[in-house]
């Protein structure tokens, strides 16, 4: 009997891997260079011995099948880099937290619970991996713009303890993803305890659960955050739909780096044109515009405001049906 082992393949041949360079290319942006080789080897080898393939070859040959679009979504998730934390990149939420959501919560009248001029504050999270990202946002959200019934009870079953929950402002948070995989793990919310050091005390405190029994060990969004976020499929090379709306927050970090210079900016071409006036997007520490738009301008080391029309100031922007309500897209 022939053992999964002596199935796997051991090599790829430099034509094979240039079949994958154009068809991940092709189908995500992602530009494997050279280098990526090995990687591409790691990554895609444990599928070929799942399905008992002998060589790449085969296996490309199984992901260009007509009709096979399930396999080229596995292949996708297999090559996705899905590494993360919470509160990445500290100093951003913290402009985030100090500076614009103040100026905004003043812009909304006196007593406003959240928004911005009286409605909804919308946040995309356009590569939003694990999860990691969209829940700090939600919980910096929650903290710096907070709902007058917080504290409300809602209890939620073991074995997750202190499942207590709290009513959510008018905030809306999209997270989006191409990794199938991650945004499994995303919904579930649900990571292991040692992530919980990445988290402020108080806003462990506040927002996460400690698993207990069968769950020890985990932790777990509680209910206020994770009503605050829709989840969904989408590919940055695609155009939003215009069922997203306008956001006055655009999260998308550390992603850019894997595209290159003509997708990095169409990408951000269609991200600044899914902003709000006077909304803000953020990206990765080691990313930037240099000059791709004047509509923009860089107010902190990787973040950037869009300028809102002349004779309008964005922090006041009205309602307009592209933002009018709390985002829950349609499948």
């Amino acid at each position: 009997m022939i053992s999964l082992a002596e199935l796997s393949p051991r090599t790829l041949s430099d034509e094979e891997f240039a079949l994958f360079q154009k068809l991940v290319k092709r189908l995500s942006g992602i530009a494997l260079g050279p280098q990526k080789k090995p990687l591409l080897l790691c990554r895609l080898g444990p599928r070929l011995r799942a399905l008992g393939l002998r060589s790449f070859g085969e296996y490309y040959r199984r992901v260009t099948a007509a009709g096979d679009d399930g396999e080229l979504v596995h292949m996708l998730d297999c090559i996705c880099t899905n590494e993360t934390h919470f509160f990445r990149e500290r100093e951003q939420f913290e402009l985030l937290e100090r500076e614009i959501l103040p100026a905004w919560r003043e812009s909304a009248g006196h007593g406003a619970p959240s928004g911005r001029g009286g409605r909804p504050l919308r946040a995309w999270s356009a590569a939003c991996s694990t999860g990691e990202e969209p829940y700090s946002i939600a919980m910096t959200l929650l903290d710096s713009l907070p709902s007058p019934d917080r504290g409300a009870a809602a209890g939620e079953a073991s074995p997750w303890a202190g499942a207590a929950s709290a009513g959510a402002p008018g905030l809306c948070i999209l997270a989006t993803d191409l990794s199938v995989r991650a945004l499994d793990q995303a919904q579930r919310a649900v990571w292991p305890l040692e992530r919980a050091s990445e988290i402020p005390e108080e806003r462990l405190r506040t927002y996460m659960l400690r698993g207990t029994g069968a769950s020890a060990g985990l932790m777990k969004a509680r209910p206020e955050l994770r009503r605050l976020i829709t989840f969904r499929r989408f590919n940055l090379l695609d155009a939003a739909p215009k069922r997203f709306g306008l956001f006055d927050l655009i999260f998308c970090r550390n992603v850019l780096i894997y595209f290159d210079a003509a997708t990095k900016a169409s990408i951000v071409a269609r991200l600044i044109a899914s902003l709000a006036p006077g909304g803000y997007l953020f990206l990765g520490h080691a990313e930037g515009l240099h000059g791709a738009d004047h509509r923009v301008r860089c107010v902190a080391p990787s973040v950037y405001r869009l300028q809102p029309p002349a004779g309008l100031d964005g922090s006041r922007t009205t309602s307009s049906p592209e933002h009018a309500s709390c985002l829950r897209i349609s499948e």
